[in-house]
């Protein structure tokens, strides 16, 4: 089987306790970078793609609508097929071939002839693939790897601290920059397998296949409508059967062979039709919207909730492992808390470096007790930080202190100390609730205690029931 990145750096750590996509190093895993979640997603990563990726879209179709041909040429130009993700359709190893001056008037051409692109039909860069000629899924991903992928050079940076991966100082293709609309060549500080750099994608980017698909759109859609409108007596009404128990049908082939699929039919109809185009995207955002694990998750939790528990006993208390008890504690944090909680980085510097970390989280939840903190209870928590201390002896104020100190009403007032156990827990629960009363800072502990409960929860096939736990957590101290 190809090595993955966690056994090739041998990281011993499976796809549920790491962040990103957990690909082949040495070859393609057929897999994409959907930009429609993108736009969903609350965590700053996210937004921040979306953000230069709809700046990047809309100086492109304003330049072509200009006529500043040049421009628009120039923004298509620095695309290629990048290598550095492994992702996409190669054979064997990464070979994507620049997309190059013939490549990029191909797709200049196909974005300039495009009536849905003047007419403003056309909202993202994902939608480009209903509606215009040459423009597949698997363009859509290259092209969204390209725009946002000085943030992937950032993502794969702050990983590779976390993981303790070796990088080195590499050429890489240039990097979009939204403030200056201009692409710009450096060299990145990256890992580098075969004199190849590599760049870590979150696997909450990462899915089977794009949200938006023509087809979809034709079949499931499209179709359907017309057969509602058939049947009503307007359009499409001569291609209507009346069966033997007088039940009327229109088949959907006999639409097919009426209305073939093709991207400049999907555009007439849409426009004839917008309602349908809106119920589209409406179901596609809504269905973003939701928590849930990525396509990557395919492991069998249960096994490895029993392994964790294991690794987590086996280390020792005391100084001389708190490395490995906190490398363990990163996947165990991501294992549990995801997809509500991603973007792991490791010893953040806050306070002009003068105070740090051990872990901060992005909060991502759009459901959930991580969701209500931050709207319903209007406790800010954008950013989650988590202190790990593995202490032989009690936790006391100091330890409190520390983390309630590196909270903020900018990043959040909501934080997780990690620790082995307490002599005397209902104590440290007090000095919570004192913290919470006169600085409005939440601080709840997670104890080996409480971690192997929540890992036993999993293990016996009640994740759900995690949420629940994690409330009421947070109401012992809330008062």
């Amino acid at each position: 089987m190809p090595k993955t990145i966690s056994e090739y750096y041998n990281l011993k750590k499976t796809q549920a306790e790491l962040d990103f996509a957990n690909i082949w190093v040495y070859k393609d895993m057929p897999l994409f970078i959907d930009p429609l979640p993108l736009s969903q997603r609350s965590d700053s990563l996210s937004r921040n793609c979306h953000l230069t990726l709809k700046v990047y879209f809309q100086h492109l179709v304003d330049c072509i609508c200009k006529n500043d041909d040049h421009t628009a040429l120039d923004l298509l130009r620095h695309l290629r097929e990048p290598n550095e993700t492994r992702l996409g359709f190669s054979r064997n190893r990464p070979q994507g071939a620049g997309i190059g001056d013939i490549q990029a008037k191909q797709i200049f051409d196909a974005l300039k002839g495009s009536t849905a692109i003047k007419a403003g039909f056309i909202t993202s860069l994902a939608e480009c693939e209903l509606m215009i000629d040459g423009i597949s899924v698997d363009k859509i991903s290259d092209l969204t790897t390209n725009v946002i992928r000085g943030h992937l050079v950032k993502y794969t940076q702050d990983q590779c601290v976390l993981h303790n991966i070796p990088v080195q100082d590499v050429p890489l293709p240039a990097c979009f920059n939204p403030s200056l609309m201009q692409w710009e060549h450096a060299y990145r500080s990256l890992p580098v397998i075969n004199g190849r750099p590599l760049l870590f994608v979150p696997k909450a980017f990462v899915k089977i296949s794009c949200a938006i698909e023509h087809q979809q759109y034709y079949r499931h859609y499209v179709l359907e409508y017309m057969q509602e409108e058939a049947l009503a007596g307007g359009a499409y009404s001569n291609l209507v059967l009346t069966l033997k128990n007088e039940r009327r049908v229109v088949y959907k082939k006999r639409l097919e062979k009426e209305e073939p699929c093709s991207k400049d039919f999907l555009y007439e109809f849409s426009k004839k039709y917008s309602k349908v185009l809106e119920k589209y995207r409406d179901d596609l955002y809504k269905e973003a919207r939701v928590d849930k694990v990525s396509d990557l998750d395919i492991y069998d939790e249960v096994e490895i909730a029993k392994l964790l528990a294991k690794a987590l006993e086996s280390i020792p208390q005391g100084g001389d492992y708190a490395s490995a008890y906190h490398n363990l504690m990163v996947g165990i944090v991501e294992f549990l808390f995801f997809p509500f909680l991603d973007n792991p980085v490791k010893e953040r510097e806050i306070n002009e470096g003068r105070k740090r970390i051990d872990i901060v989280m992005d909060n991502a939840a759009r459901s959930g007790i991580f969701w209500k903190l931050g709207n319903a209870r209007q406790v800010p928590c954008g950013k989650v930080p988590f202190e790990c201390k593995n202490y032989k002896t009690e936790i006391g104020n100091p330890e409190l202190d520390q983390l309630a100190m590196r909270l903020s009403w900018n990043t959040g007032m909501f934080g997780i100390l990690c620790c082995r156990h307490f002599e005397d827990r209902s104590l440290f629960i007090k000095r919570c609730k004192d913290a919470w009363r006169q600085q409005k800072q939440l601080l709840v502990p997670l104890d080996d205690k409480t971690i192997f409960i929540l890992l036993d929860l999993i293990a016996k096939g009640q994740r759900v029931a995690l949420d629940k736990m994690l409330q009421n957590l947070i109401e012992e101290v809330w008062e």
